[in-house]
């Protein structure tokens, strides 16, 4: 038994007995606080208050807290499995630092679009990496949130076409391995900054750009301490709702569905939103006075891709799921 697999056992066990035990003490609703680095104006922010937070309200209390208010970022996973958390927005990145299978779900240029993050999630393929992060960890994932395909953001005026002209640029990256793999393999310095501290770093040079959906550098005000947008769309990015195993597990029938129906009605909802900002996040940031353009995506998707086959992460991907990955996106 691995040290990390030990560590992921240990915490679902205590997880398990501290929600088990306060259940036993629980009032009438059932009590579901969510922590997120997000902020409340963000898309799946809307979808969760708009769509779960009603969907569940009939036996629970929806209690979401916006910007790393309760727990900070990449600690919420851990949370949850201690049974300090109930829910929280999760990502590929995060889960791959407990599983590393997960790595394929965060490497460059795999998913293809919304719609194909979908398809992939609710496929067969995915069903033993769900059942591990549930038995080792005790989190289940519900359902899966678009977060947007991901561009450079970037101070100065330096032009940016293919990779090499990333050499040097310190870009701000989430501080697991996963995250910072793929900042290198965009040609960059990979600078591991907490989100909330993002806008800080770049407005005082502490890095010289980030990568983001255009609807966040707009939510999160980065236009206004950045000069311009690389289109490179090197990662359709994703996000998991998650929920405690344990909590999951005291829900009734109906309530698991009630739980399942909101989680799905809130992603779509979040998805929509996030498709139609994306749609007009170009003539806003334009207007704005940023240059926006388009590099050689081709060079930049040749050199990500043939980082991540070279690399121990892609040993640890699951036989065949790559190929199916590809072959739910035609």
């Amino acid at each position: 038994m691995t040290v990390a697999t030990t560590r992921r056992a240990l915490l679902c066990a205590v997880g398990a007995l501290i929600i088990g035990t306060s259940a036993v003490f629980a009032q009438d609703k059932i009590k579901l606080r969510l922590s997120s680095v997000n902020t409340e104006t963000d898309s799946r922010a809307i979808g969760l208050i708009e769509k779960f937070g009603p969907g569940v309200a009939g036996f629970a209390e929806f209690e979401p807290h916006w910007n790393g208010a309760l727990f900070k970022q990449g600690t919420e996973l851990e949370a949850i499995a201690r049974g300090n958390l109930e829910m929280s927005i999760g990502s590929a990145q995060e889960l791959s630092s407990f599983f590393p299978e997960f790595t394929i779900l965060t490497a460059g240029y795999v998913h293809q679009s919304a719609e194909h993050q979908v398809a992939v999630f609710n496929d067969p393929i995915m069903d033993p990496l769900k059942a591990k992060v549930e038995a080792e960890l005790g989190v289940k994932l519900l359902t899966v949130m678009y977060l947007g395909k991901r561009q450079i953001n970037l101070k100065g005026d330096k032009e940016i076409k293919t990779p090499a002209d990333m050499a040097g640029i310190k870009l701000r990256m989430p501080g697991s391995d996963a995250w910072q793999f793929l900042g290198g393999a965009l040609g960059a310095s990979p600078v591991p900054v907490a989100f909330p501290e993002l806008y800080t770093a770049l407005q005082t040079g502490a890095v010289d750009g980030q990568d983001n959906p255009l609807p966040t550098v707009i939510d999160s005000k980065f236009f206004e301490v950045t000069n311009q947008i690389v289109m490179t769309s090197h990662l359709v990015d994703l996000n998991y709702l998650t929920i405690s195993k344990a909590v999951w597990d005291g829900l009734s029938a109906d309530q698991q569905a009630a739980v399942q129906a909101a989680a799905d009605a809130a992603a779509e909802h979040a998805r929509q939103l996030q498709l139609q900002k994306e749609t007009e996040a170009v003539a806003f940031l334009t207007e704005k006075g940023l240059k926006v353009y388009e590099p050689d995506v081709a060079a930049f998707r040749e050199a990500v891709q043939a980082a991540y086959l070279a690399s121990d992460y892609a040993k640890d991907w699951p036989a065949g799921m790559l190929d199916r990955i590809n072959e739910l996106a035609k």
